[in-house]
């Protein structure tokens, strides 16, 4: 019995000191409240109507079907002869309400975010299987640089003219969150 105690307890690792324990403790809380900040963002509608739990983008704050009807396709980039970029151009295009980034796409679908938890989506960023085989340093450069992501801070306007409504967080205090995350061990929320 003793002998199985202490085969356990190495292969526990080292135990923390009290504060070493509190330290670890803070750095969880704090990396997991740091997360919930970005969820804001990842899950406003800016964001998750290119996240979608289907094939088909969505569309405004109401996160409607796209219209026309539109497909993921082969590529996550629209059906055969029916490209995103057919529509969405490099910027957004005013004069028809068309919002546009570089490379406008769909996330492949085991990046879809609709209907999941904070914790799920976390997860999921982190999980390489899933993510394209993203490194913790790749994610956070994607969510800090990519031009598309950068979109939904400057959404433009829609086709009755009417200034769209951009993430609820102003992107240099988010990238700040997504570095201070990755900085506090990336951690997920339950």
């Amino acid at each position: 019995m003793m002998k199985r105690l202490a085969v356990c307890l190495m292969l526990a690792g080292p135990l923390l000191a009290p504060a070493q324990a509190a330290t670890a403790a803070d750095s969880k809380s704090e990396g997991e409240k740091l997360y919930m900040e970005m969820n804001r963002v990842l899950t406003h509608p800016r964001c998750l109507n290119c996240h979608p739990a289907g094939d088909s983008p969505k569309q405004g704050d109401s996160a409607r079907f796209h219209v026309p009807p539109m497909t993921r396709g082969p590529k996550d980039s629209g059906p055969p002869g029916m490209h995103c970029a057919a529509c969405h151009q490099s910027s957004n295009y005013a004069a028809s309400g068309v919002p546009g980034a570089p490379n406008w796409h769909l996330a492949p679908l085991s990046m879809a975010w609709e209907n999941k938890t904070p914790g799920e989506i976390c997860r999921q960023i982190l999980d390489r299987r899933r993510n394209g085989n993203k490194s913790l340093t790749e994610i956070v450069k994607h969510l800090t640089e990519d031009e598309l992501v950068a979109w939904g801070w400057n959404p433009g306007t829609d086709v009755a003219r009417r200034v769209r409504e951009p993430v609820p967080i102003a992107k240099p205090e988010f990238n700040r969150i997504v570095h201070a995350w990755a900085k506090a061990g990336a951690v997920c929320p339950q």
